[in-house]
């Protein structure tokens, strides 16, 4: 169990209201989130600076002091993805942490995947040599990341959101064919910084589009410089309402998309049989 947030956005904008002082912001969920579980085990929040994304991350809870507020009021950005820890796969340790990165490309999950040490001698051959050598940790999470980075430098040509719902689809049939009982929990974020892909799978998140700008409820501002006759676009995405606005749950078994023109679709994860080719591709 965790929790997570990301953002996309056409222009700069300010998190700090949904990361901090929020009615259920996510350092609210970090010390007690809808079931009164904590989420204490390190905190990692990721935006991008031209190309590359900047990261932090801590192995403490994020109501622990005032590294997790201070971060969350220095970003001004248009892709920002947050994460709070409950381990569940890999020790409190740094290189547990999420968001995971690579490159362009940053990687957060809420859930579990029983038996994971059974499920990773299946996916581990699926992933690439080269950054089967760049995995540092022993969570589920980082194993997942290199497995879809995997399928997408394999079928590049494929839109990202497809490529994931195929990863994932590969992922749920391994994890019921070790443990058939337990279901994986697999709400997960992938971004490059211009394009935004996750699902929902058995975790609880929800999603909240905003179309203009507005006076923050919360802090009395704007969270954006707005260019007067532009349009404003922004989702939100978290595992539970950050506020009292209207924010809807998304249908479990789905993979969402925000891509380079800001367009938001959701569609099932793919049933089995769209992963033949796949499967003779990445064997």
């Amino acid at each position: 169990m965790c929790r997570l947030y990301a953002m996309r956005a056409n222009e700069p904008t300010r998190v700090e209201c949904s990361l901090v002082h929020a009615q259920n912001a996510l350092m609210q969920q970090s010390q007690g989130d809808a079931e009164g579980l904590q989420h204490s085990h390190g905190w990692g929040v990721a935006d991008y600076s031209d190309t590359l994304p900047m990261i932090e991350k801590q192995t403490w809870a994020a109501w622990h002091g005032e590294h997790f507020r201070k971060r969350a009021a220095r970003i001004y950005a248009r892709t920002v993805v947050a994460h709070v820890r409950q381990a569940t796969v890999g020790a409190i340790a740094i290189e547990n942490t999420h968001p995971f990165a690579h490159g362009r490309w940053i990687f957060a999950h809420n859930g579990s995947i029983q038996k994971f040490a059974e499920v990773r001698d299946r996916m581990i051959d699926h992933i690439d040599p080269d950054l089967r050598n760049d995995i540092r940790g022993a969570t589920d999470s980082e194993h997942i990341f290199y497995f879809l980075l995997t399928m997408h430098l394999h079928h590049p040509e494929r839109p990202l959101m497809e490529t994931v719902g195929r990863g994932l689809r590969r992922i749920i049939q391994w994890s019921e064919a070790v443990n058939p009982l337990e279901p994986a929990g697999l709400n997960i974020v992938l971004t490059d910084g211009e394009q935004l892909v996750g699902s929902r799978y058995n975790r609880t998140l929800w999603h909240l589009v905003r179309n203009e700008v507005t006076v923050c409820g919360i802090c009395g501002k704007k969270h954006v410089q707005h260019d007067i006759g532009e349009d404003y676009r922004a989702i939100e995405i978290a595992s539970e309402p950050i506020s009292g606005e209207n924010w809807n749950a998304f249908a479990n078994g789905v993979v969402y998309s925000i891509d380079k023109d800001y367009r938001f679709e959701i569609k099932p994860i793919p049933e089995s049989s769209a992963l033949q080719e796949d499967w003779k591709a990445t064997a």
